[in-house]
């Protein structure tokens, strides 16, 4: 028997005239922390959508623990934990009452929920805000209900869709933490969705999207290892306005992001001399650094994930 939690074959998606799907295929195994990474409009919202069994498969094959998505919904459905961007919690409710009502959709009752609910309590740190209200919450606590919840009928696979989104750092290490501890100790499969480099370099595997299109796929490491040398980063004073002198220097080489500068580093020894002798006290940082999952996916297409998602809005 396979150990595939997972296994998506040929995925086509389309919305009218326009494809946001285009032949994907990939799989998951159980313990498995798998990525999809990709700008606004790459697809991983509509494949997302496919996996929550929120919309119909109109072409491929999808399978969750075995069960066809297309035909055994209600199946795929109990093997599911889903934690949306946009919360789906009652605010009006304790966290407790949350919990207990999403039990009870999945048929737990009496002593096994009520048994169930404090696990979840206590394995997410919140048992002494069982009876706050969410609404009072912050957003940390209440991503942690959130997950509490997805997670309340124990299922194989866990569905995340950009977790952290409007979390603040300690809020979202935290959540990261809560994550991989479940990874570890229960054996689940879990898919994020997220445009976040940090959050995609945690991920066991990624697959990358853009424009519905698998690009790549593989381990961060990888990944990373398809680029050959370094990196230098180099902050500027007034970046912009010296990216076309290093372009210059550097063959082309060189793209701005934000405020700093990246440039392929060939020869470090004697590259970082020039670029100190040329801009001197214009130069706020310089660091040479390992390729990044942003570089890959600027190799690959040309844009950076930022670029990429404003022309594919």
């Amino acid at each position: 028997m396979s150990s595939n939690l997972v296994t998506a074959a040929n995925l086509c998606y389309n919305y009218g005239s326009r494809t946001a799907l285009e032949n994907v295929s990939f799989s998951v195994p159980a313990g498995t922390l798998f990525g999809l990474l990709g700008p606004n409009g790459s697809g991983k919202t509509t494949l997302f959508r496919l996996l929550a069994t929120l919309i119909p498969l109109q072409t491929g094959e999808l399978t969750v623990c075995g069960d066809n998505v297309k035909t055994q919904q209600s199946s795929v459905r109990r093997h599911l934990g889903v934690t949306f961007q946009s919360p789906a919690v009652d605010v009006r409710l304790t966290v407790a009452e949350n919990l207990k009502c999403h039990g009870s959709m999945y048929g737990l009752s009496g002593t096994a929920l009520k048994k169930r609910v404090d696990d979840m309590l206590d394995q997410f740190g919140i048992a002494d805000r069982s009876r706050s209200i969410v609404g009072s919450l912050s957003g940390g606590l209440k991503r942690r209900v959130e997950l509490a919840k997805g997670l309340l009928h124990d299922p194989k696979v866990l569905l995340l869709d950009e977790p952290t989104s409007g979390l603040d750092p300690r809020a979202r290490q935290e959540f990261w933490e809560l994550i991989t501890a479940q990874q570890a100790s229960h054996g689940t499969a879990i898919i994020v969705a997220t445009h976040l480099m940090p959050e995609a370099e945690l991920c066991d595997r990624l697959l990358l999207l853009d424009r519905g299109r698998t690009i790549a796929e593989g381990t961060p490491a990888e990944l990373q290892s398809r680029l050959d040398g370094d990196r230098l980063s180099l902050r500027l004073r007034d970046a912009a306005n010296h990216l076309e002198e290093l372009q210059a220097q550097f063959s082309g080489k060189a793209e701005l992001r934000g405020d700093r500068i990246t440039l392929l580093a060939t020869n470090p020894a004697e590259q970082i001399p020039d670029l100190i002798r040329t801009f001197g006290n214009q130069i706020v940082s310089l660091e040479l650094t390992r390729p990044s999952l942003e570089d890959v996916f600027l190799e690959l297409t040309g844009r950076s994930l930022t670029e990429a998602g404003e022309s594919n809005a």
